[in-house]
């Protein structure tokens, strides 16, 4: 198991070493390639931005690793606020474990087939829609009533271990304690558990380059720099971390015209409601030829209480347990660009607008028919940045970049607006990257 109490530890062989792969980022993208090479037996080295610290459960930790301003809470200058985790497993550790197929159709057009990695995935992790009674009551009260105006409204697949959820819980946003919820985690432990090492609070700032060649990164390691060397490097450090890494690695043309994924919550009160407590997208809807997903959003109160306040609901703060949530995530247009150092300069285009308005007016229907009343709209936020490595301009089909022994695996190198969670399409082409990479070792 990698050290819950890291502060910068490092597990695995000495860091004299020269690896085989360097894989930066242990979210699902880098998590899948450590995992895969290491069990072909490469020396593989794991460093990631994030500290390891044990999955709490607690406001105060989400908050630390994923709400802070400038660092993992990203502001527009329109003031949407845009959030990403920073920490080891990365932002799988707060999401909602929401399993979606990947854009095969859309990936293919880019020589991209993953759709047996992704089968092959469905089989290894607990992926399934959640059980009747894991399915809290605003989340059925919502999709009946979306039923009942002829929305087809599901359960949503995901990936958690079901035996081990407690129904009347709502710890999903702030980190699962319980290990309900499958995360990168897993796959790191898996890949030192199979002799990879892994380094935390090491953060990359660029890749070395020599005539043409990646052989290593330069990192720092609790203020410290550091020179870690390597036969390849596999960045996968995000939709944002990414980008930048490859520009201060003389990539300048990654960040450039990306998608976000804008939301809003749409919420109402139905009084005889008790609530509050629930797994959050239970269930809801793709709404594809639209551009937008729909879903319940239960959130802990206090989050609730935030975005409530954000909007000047003060009258609703305390109306929690009694609120129905219906999440709205629109498929935004590619457009903006990243700053050298990170920041998110993008505008919503009228098209987005219009279709976070579709998609809000027929939630507040589904929150009228199911007796809501006193419905409003949260603030735009957005979530899962991606789009700004894309395949067919910043690396080929196989993920590699202009630099030999240079990839990227992350969401960063989706070419095209998903609208959808990307992690089932990240793990796929981290098992499509890992193979290719395993084929060219065998052939050197």
């Amino acid at each position: 198991m990698t050290d819950p109490e890291s502060t910068g530890g490092f597990m695995g062989v000495s860091l004299e070493s020269s690896f085989d792969t360097i894989v930066v980022g242990s979210g699902p993208g880098g998590a899948t390639v450590a995992r895969e090479l290491s069990r072909r037996g490469e020396r593989v080295l794991i460093l990631e931005r994030g500290p390891n610290r044990p999955v709490s459960g607690t406001l105060r930790q989400l908050m630390r690793e994923a709400m802070v301003p400038g660092r993992s809470l990203l502001l527009t200058p329109r003031l949407l606020a845009m959030i990403r985790a920073i920490t080891a497993g990365g932002s799988s550790v707060y999401y909602y474990a929401t399993a979606f197929d990947p854009p095969f159709e859309r990936l293919a057009r880019h020589g991209v087939d993953i759709s047996g990695e992704v089968e092959k995935l469905k089989s290894e992790l607990p992926y399934a829609p959640l059980a009747d009674h894991l399915i809290g009551p605003a989340a059925s009260r919502i999709m009946d009533s979306a039923r009942s105006l002829g929305v087809d409204w599901q359960p949503l697949p995901k990936l958690v271990y079901q035996d081990r959820c407690r129904p009347d819980c709502d710890k999903c946003t702030l980190g699962c304690p319980y290990g309900a919820k499958w995360t990168s985690r897993v796959f790191l432990d898996e890949a030192v558990g199979n002799g990879a090492a892994f380094l935390d609070r090491a953060r990359v700032d660029r890749v070395v380059v020599e005539d043409g060649v990646a052989t290593g990164v330069d990192a720092r390691v609790n203020g410290r720099r550091q020179r870690f060397h390597g036969a390849r490097v596999v960045v996968a450090a995000g939709g944002i971390g990414s980008p930048v890494i490859l520009r201060a690695s003389g990539i300048p043309r990654a960040g450039r015209d990306f998608f976000f994924d804008p939301l809003v919550i749409v919420m109402g009160v139905v009084k005889e409601l008790r609530g509050g407590r629930e797994f959050p997208m239970a269930t809801g809807i793709n709404m594809a030829g639209e551009g937008y997903v729909m879903s319940d959003l239960v959130l802990p109160r206090l989050l609730y209480q935030l975005f409530t306040a954000e909007v000047f609901r003060f009258h609703r703060l305390f109306a929690h347990a009694s609120v129905l949530p219906v999440m709205v995530k629109i498929r935004d247009s590619l457009g903006g660009r990243l700053t050298d150092s990170g920041g998110v300069r993008k505008n919503l285009s009228g098209s987005d607008r219009d279709k976070l308005r579709r998609g809000s007016r027929r939630a507040t229907d589904i929150l009228e028919k199911a007796g809501a009343r006193g419905i409003f709209s949260s603030w735009h936020l957005a979530t899962h940045p991606g789009g700004t490595v894309k395949i067919g301009d910043i690396v080929d089909s196989d993920l590699k970049t202009e630099v030999d022994n240079l990839y990227v695996c992350d969401a960063s190198v989706i070419p095209e607006e998903m609208g959808l969670p990307p992690t089932l399409t990240i793990m796929g082409l981290g098992k499509r990257l890992s193979k290719h990479l395993t084929a060219a070792s065998a052939a050197a």
